[in-house]
């Protein structure tokens, strides 16, 4: 994958991050790019303070030096009447030295510095100081200083030099106690920005899970005891939910009007062509036939469409149980031994007469080919549930099973029924979201099994 690619899909995935996880990336980036300026800020500035203290250290003991040097005039020598109180300078390659030298064969040094010599920087007037390598390759801080003595014609220099160890070891205990610092401080920052955040988005989720609620059908009106900026928003989501329902009702008010009055229009014109001769009879009630089909289909659309809409929650057991009792006596009148094994903890967002409407086609279609036996299996499965019709009559083809679920499609054009039960069975599973597979039962007939997800907004697909 290229770079371009990955830059594109990580930046998708950013785009649709939860708002909580962007506001702490942010916040994160932030930290990491900050607190190392500051700490590197400061630590410059610690070195800064810690090299002037060091130089003005080293510029006390010059000082001393210098009040301690004299030169014996008869000897043309130079010679240090005081010791410094400093031991260093007297223990060899110690670190610390002196030294005091006109550049030629007059020349005076600390003990410490042994057979070896400070180098001679260039300066101008006044005191200077420089960092040099010492003796050793030490790393050495050097403060120097040209000056004039009586009864001596040359200008001498006198240096003084201090190891930078002490210095280096201060300053890095000081990046270590920073870096510990500046990290617990991040983490007590990122801690009580979560904490922030989620005390501030938490009228954000209680929405979230209000209107879940809603689209379970728990609930029927958003809360609206929330922030200003968030308050209109859930009252004018309330508006638009509560106008939507009085549509749907309206809609499917205005569905079943319409299909009432077309009942008897429809009746009275098959009782007018039962009048007609077979050869004109037959194409009317064809026709009038379609037209009862097309009512039946478009009605179930319109109720299954209102009640996917706001359905609440209902156990299977209850709302299929006056289709169980009904499809029972009429197992017995055809001599067929039906039963059925419900969970009763089964539940389903779903319309009760939708619910109804689907169990009875599948059921009545069983009973219509069964020879004699039909089962029905409800019961519970991951993210919904399952409901499976069997039957032990001569089953389908999967060429026939797929002709089975187009509307109007009879198979025995012989048989009564429309065609329309399970062509209607599916458009309910396409509305709620749940699957319709025909498949070859185990007691040798066909298989309806239905899948209705826990919710119609599920993302979860049975395997």
């Amino acid at each position: 994958m290229s770079d371009a690619r990955l830059l594109k899909r990580l930046k998708r995935r950013l785009m649709l991050a939860p708002l909580g996880a962007r506001l702490l990336l942010g916040a994160l980036m932030l930290v990491i790019v900050l607190l190392p300026l500051a700490g590197a800020g400061l630590t410059w500035t610690f070195r800064q303070s810690a090299t002037a203290s060091f130089d003005s250290r080293l510029e006390s003991q010059l000082n001393a030096l210098l009040a301690g040097i004299q030169i014996n005039n008869a000897a043309q020598k130079l010679k240090l009447n005081r010791s410094l109180g400093d031991a260093r300078f007297e223990r060899a390659y110690s670190g610390w030295y002196w030294q005091v030298t006109d550049g030629d064969d007059l020349t005076l040094t600390s003990r410490s510095l042994w057979d070896q010599r400070l180098p001679l920087v260039s300066s101008d007037d006044g005191i200077n100081v420089y960092a040099v390598d010492g003796p050793r390759g030490q790393s050495l801080r050097m403060i120097e200083r040209d000056v004039r003595l009586p009864n001596l014609t040359q200008v001498i220099r006198v240096s003084l030099a201090g190891s930078t160890r002490e210095l280096d070891r201060e300053v890095a205990r000081f990046e270590r106690l920073l870096t510990l610092s500046l990290a617990s401080f991040a983490v007590l920052l990122l801690a009580g920005m979560a904490l922030q955040m989620r005390w501030g988005l938490a009228p954000l989720r209680r929405m979230s899970a209000n209107l879940q609620a809603v689209e379970e059908g728990d609930a029927e009106r958003l809360e609206t005891e929330l922030p200003a900026e968030l308050k209109e928003l859930a009252l004018a989501m309330n508006s638009v939910v509560e106008r939507d329902r009085r549509l749907i009702e309206r809609g499917r008010a205005a569905a079943g009007n319409l299909a009432h009055a077309l009942k008897t229009p429809v009746s009275v014109l098959k009782t007018q062509a039962e009048r007609f001769p077979p050869a004109q009879r037959d194409p009317i009630n064809v026709e009038l036939s379609r037209i009862d089909d097309a009512v039946r289909h478009h009605l179930a659309r319109a109720s299954a469409a209102g009640g996917v809409a706001f359905s609440g929650r209902v156990a299977i057991d209850q709302a299929v149980e006056p289709v169980i009792q009904g499809l029972t006596r009429l197992a017995e009148r055809r001599g067929i031994r039906f039963t059925a094994e419900i969970d009763p903890r089964a539940t389903a967002r779903v319309d009760p007469q939708d619910l109804q409407e689907l169990t009875g086609n599948l059921l009545e279609n069983a009973l219509r080919w069964a020879d004699g036996r039909v089962t029905l299996v409800v019961r519970r499965v991951e993210a919904g549930v399952r409901l499976r019709v069997e039957d032990d009559g001569p089953g389908m083809t999967p060429t026939q099973s797929e002709a089975a679920l187009a509307r109007g499609v009879r198979l025995d054009a012989a048989g009564a029924g429309s065609g329309l039960g399970l062509a209607i069975v599916e458009d309910l599973m396409a509305l709620y979201g749940g699957r319709l597979s025909l498949e070859t039962a185990a007691i040798g007939g066909l298989a309806a099994d239905v899948w209705l997800p826990a919710s119609p907004v599920s993302p979860y697909t049975p395997a």
